[in-house]
């Protein structure tokens, strides 16, 4: 018997020498975050957006802002207010009185890497504008289509639902962010070092690029050339099935969350130096990329059995999937 052999991806050295020196950069102002960072990278390369949500002042904005100085490309940041309006978002055409005809004005969703600071700020009208953009990479204005370039990644920060002045994200909203991270609090020991690196001066001013968008699209195609066994495949699928059967949630993941986990999964398994992917990729990812689209029923909410726990749960209980069988000499 014999295996069948694959041909790895040319460049995931090139794709870890380059998202190390992303990390790198990153952690110059993010203390004692690397797992957080990590998904952030994982996020860019696999072609998502990223939804950071924690309470105020952890580094939620410092976060994405640092991301997005670490790559040489266009950056735009929208300040989601209750009076910001669609087309602050997508963009307006304004009549041009010399030419006697409409031109269009773009909005701040035409960039490489769009912050959307405070999100749940906004309306859900306001909200509702990214989500053409989010999917489909382009927007639609007045009968006209405009393409996005790629990369083309929203990271959206937010505070929890019961922080005063906040609104919550619509369901195809929260599904169209691939991930969801919280920072959480600094252990004592990064907090003093914030102490002292961040009390006199903001770091996040001296930060250079690292990379650029041209170089960033390069690492997404090595991605894309990740392999994804069928046995890996059909796990993904029982565990996307498994939230939807689920007795404490009433509305499951969808096949969007299924693709994404697949997408994430490739990006993971590339920054582990893999050209394939392990079912302990699928199972690390589950949680922040299923858990911020699933609602819970009212015995849940209850017991407060939150949907990080429902899919800690059921990635415990689903069977692993088997190895493949070796092809066989004939």
């Amino acid at each position: 018997m014999v295996r069948r052999t694959r041909t790895a991806p040319a460049g995931l050295d090139a794709l870890q020498e380059s998202t190390a020196r992303i990390r790198d950069n990153i952690e110059q102002v993010i203390e004692g975050k690397t797992e957080v960072v990590d998904l952030a990278l994982v996020v860019l390369l696999a072609e998502g957006h990223l939804l950071v949500e924690d309470v105020p002042g952890v580094g939620k904005t410092m976060l994405a802002k640092a991301l997005a100085r670490s790559i040489d490309c266009t950056v735009r940041r929208i300040q989601f207010t209750p009076d910001l309006l669609p087309s602050d978002v997508t963009g307006v055409s304004i009549y041009n009185q010399d030419s006697h005809d409409f031109e269009f004005k773009p909005g701040a969703v035409f960039a490489n890497l769009v912050v959307g600071d405070e999100i749940n700020r906004a309306s859900p009208k306001t909200q509702s504008a990214l989500l053409e953009a989010m999917e489909e990479r382009q927007v639609s204005v007045d009968g006209v289509t405009y393409i996005l370039e790629t990369p083309f990644m929203v990271i959206a920060t937010q505070n929890p639902i019961e922080m005063e002045g906040t609104y919550p994200l619509p369901e195809a909203q929260r599904d169209r962010f691939t991930a969801r991270a919280s920072i959480g609090y600094p252990s004592p020991d990064a907090e003093v070092l914030m102490l002292e690196h961040h009390g006199g001066i903001e770091p996040i001013e001296d930060l250079e690029p690292v990379a650029d968008a041209l170089e960033v699209r390069k690492l997404i195609d090595i991605v894309r050339g990740v392999h994804l066994s069928d046995e890996v495949k059909r796990y993904v699928v029982d565990l996307v099935n498994a939230t939807r059967s689920s007795a404490d949630l009433r509305l499951g993941a969808s096949p969007r969350a299924g693709l994404h986990l697949v997408r994430a999964s490739r990006a993971k398994a590339a920054l582990a130096g893999r050209d394939y992917v392990l079912p302990d990729d699928v199972q690390e990812l589950a949680v922040p990329v299923l858990a911020h689209r699933l609602l819970p029923t009212a015995e849940a909410q209850v017991a407060r059995r939150a949907p990080e726990a429902v899919v800690a749960d059921l990635v415990e209980r689903l069977s692993l999937p088997e190895p493949a069988a070796p092809a066989r000499r004939r």
